[in-house]
């Protein structure tokens, strides 16, 4: 394993990297919110032994990577780019993009925007266009007053409309991470509480929606989420692996902890504009999604989502719903995830 930095523009990305054989494709893995480059630490090595050279990054806002406070420079334009300044630091013309929650977004971003620099892309827990930015597959020109029947990823109404509907009916964490400076505040007074049951709440075993029996009025996100069923080690979660994140989300100045996410939600209406100029294309390069099958993610969606990206997608070679594991699939199910990852890169 291997460890650099890469200046891309005006900020430092941190990577982490595995080298496998000099000829064989580069897979660069993208990571969500809350996620690290550590939370590809089973996929690494693995692609590296088939012989991938396999490198996943801290994204702005994260661990080793520079933290700007801005939300302005979180949106999908320096996304892509982070990508894109990445591949150019390691001096690679293409590379198969593997991304998971907004990591998925990013590479789905620049697979439709950049699709030379594509080889395949992979999207993990969210499928194309859903993101909380997408429009779902509706394009960039709906039917006036068709109903679209789902809470976000509209193309009728910017995502902070859909967030500010919901959380009139219960506590909805999109909407909770509108308001500057109280996230930041709120979470920073205890990281690792708010980190294990993030965790616990997104996995197989949590129960992100009971979030549903709080009212937006007096709680904040730490409130709505239980405290795990039972304390670690989790089968996918060990001590270490926690004592990793908590250390990495937490090494920069107080209210920094986790900035890359909570900008990630409040630039979300800016990348429903930008991704408009985007909204009628489809995923054109090689691809695969792959998901845990208990994933609460999939059940905030849309029932029509899988379908939306077989649609949208010109060469779509698998749909993976991962038995046993939540949100974080690749880490609950990293055999699995492996296995799936393994056979789609053999295709290419």
């Amino acid at each position: 394993m291997e460890h650099a930095s890469a200046p891309v523009g005006d900020i430092e990305l941190h990577y982490s990297l595995c080298r496998g054989q000099p000829e064989q494709a580069w897979v660069i893995l993208c990571h969500g919110f809350p996620g690290l480059a550590y939370s590809w630490r089973h996929q690494l090595p693995a692609l590296a032994e088939a012989g991938f050279n396999a490198v996943a990054f801290d994204q702005r806002g994260y661990g080793r990577s520079s933290r700007p406070l801005d939300p302005a420079v979180y949106d999908s334009q320096h996304t892509v780019n982070d990508v894109l300044g990445l591949m150019d630091h390691l001096g690679l013309t293409q590379a198969v993009l593997v991304g998971h929650d907004f990591g998925a977004a990013q590479a789905y971003n620049v697979a439709v925007r950049h699709p030379s620099r594509v080889s395949a892309v992979v999207g993990v827990a969210c499928p194309y266009d859903f993101d909380l930015a997408g429009r779902g597959g509706a394009g960039a020109n709906p039917s006036p007053g068709a109903d679209y029947g789902r809470a976000f990823a509209r193309p009728d109404k910017a995502p902070s409309t859909c967030f500010a509907e919901i959380a009139t009916r219960h506590f909805y964490h999109m909407h909770y991470y509108q308001e500057p400076g109280r996230p930041e505040r709120e979470l920073a007074r205890n990281p690792r509480l708010f980190l294990t049951r993030l965790f616990w709440a997104l996995c197989a075993d949590g129960h992100l929606l009971d979030w549903t029996r709080f009212s937006t009025e007096g709680n904040s996100y730490l409130d709505v989420l239980a405290d795990p069923d039972i304390p670690l080690p989790w089968p996918w979660m060990n001590e270490q692996d926690m004592n990793t994140y908590v250390e990495e989300f937490t090494r920069c100045t107080a209210g920094a902890e986790f900035i890359g996410g909570i900008n990630s939600y409040r630039v979300a209406d800016r990348n429903w504009q930008l991704g408009e100029a985007w909204a009628d294309a489809n995923v054109t390069p090689p691809s695969l999604f792959i998901a845990g099958s208990e994933d609460p993610v999939l059940q905030m969606i849309g029932t029509d989502a899988l379908e939306v990206l077989a649609r949208r997608s010109s060469d779509l070679r698998g749909i993976a719903l991962i038995p046993h594991a939540g949100h974080f699939v690749q880490q609950e199910q990293p055999e699995a995830f492996n296995a799936t990852l393994l056979r789609f890169l053999a295709t290419l």
